[in-house]
């Protein structure tokens, strides 16, 4: 088996004083992918910066305080790649995937964006750039006889299923046609061609949402977004047998905005 935790912890350092730590020795995940981790590596308390029994890659932005990815395993991984050959995004602290037996796992933290506003360019010019390293990790993977599985917060909602307000945010970051169009795109057999392993879990439900904004009673009203996602060559992807998100029992008991999703493969 091989099981796989993604997280957006929301401030690594503000989730370790809220319960992460205590998750993290609980859990029984082999690689864990965490996003908006917000801090330098030297910033982090030990119990976190480097765990008993994980082999740890921290890939902070250059821009102090901002985005930052992470990837814990619990063996060494044979290689280790920060970034994905872009000039613009490669020190954003927004991609890093590691080489483990048959397979490739990354950690992605895709930018949130805002309507009428760089933020949203500069989505754009990563959505457009990441698809085309998407196909091409694809094909080398394919080579080498390796799947591949890119977990993380992909900031942006497929399907109606995917949202609960849905109706209310068509003109909204994170749910415009046009990026649900390129999230189609990496779904497509003829096109990205990766596998959707939650939704393919669960087909025909609403959510199951990953993302309560902290504002009112989202979470106690469910009022979610299914924004986290574990996406997978079809070969892994066929071998998935568990797919669930970790969702706190109570609002006072979350340690991030978002809740954990894990994914189990027979390997």
């Amino acid at each position: 088996m091989l099981t796989v935790t993604s997280v957006n912890v929301n401030g690594l350092r503000a989730a370790a004083k809220k319960g992460f730590v205590e998750w993290l020795a609980g859990t029984s995940a082999d690689v864990l992918c965490l996003q908006e981790v917000r801090a330098e590596p030297q910033q982090l308390p030990e119990t976190v910066r480097a765990p008993e029994g994980w082999h740890v890659v921290h890939a902070p932005a250059a821009a102090k305080g901002r985005a930052g990815v992470s990837l814990y395993t619990r063996r060494e991984p044979d290689a280790v790649r920060v970034g994905f050959g872009s000039a613009e995004f490669d020190g954003s602290g927004r991609y890093v995937e590691v080489d483990l037996p048959g397979v490739t796992v990354a950690s992605l933290y895709l930018p949130s964006g805002e309507v009428g506003t760089e933020r949203q360019d500069e989505k754009v010019r990563f959505m457009a750039e990441f698809l085309g390293h998407l196909k091409d990790l694809r094909e080398r993977s394919a080579a080498d006889g390796r799947e591949v599985l890119v977990c993380g917060d992909w900031n942006i909602a497929h399907r109606e299923a995917d949202l609960k307000n849905w109706r209310g945010n068509q003109k909204n970051s994170g749910f415009l046609p046009e990026e649900r169009e390129w999230l189609g795109r990496v779904f497509d057999p003829e096109d990205g061609g990766y596998v959707d392993v939650v939704r393919a879990q669960h087909p025909d439900v609403e959510g199951p949402y990953t993302w309560w904004s902290y504002r009112g009673r989202a979470f106690d009203n469910d009022t979610g977004w299914r924004i986290d996602l574990a996406v997978a060559t079809p070969g892994l992807a066929g071998r998935a047998v568990k797919a669930v998100v970790e969702r706190a029992a109570s609002h006072g008991e979350r340690w991030s905005d978002h809740a954990p999703v894990t994914v189990a493969f027979e390997m």
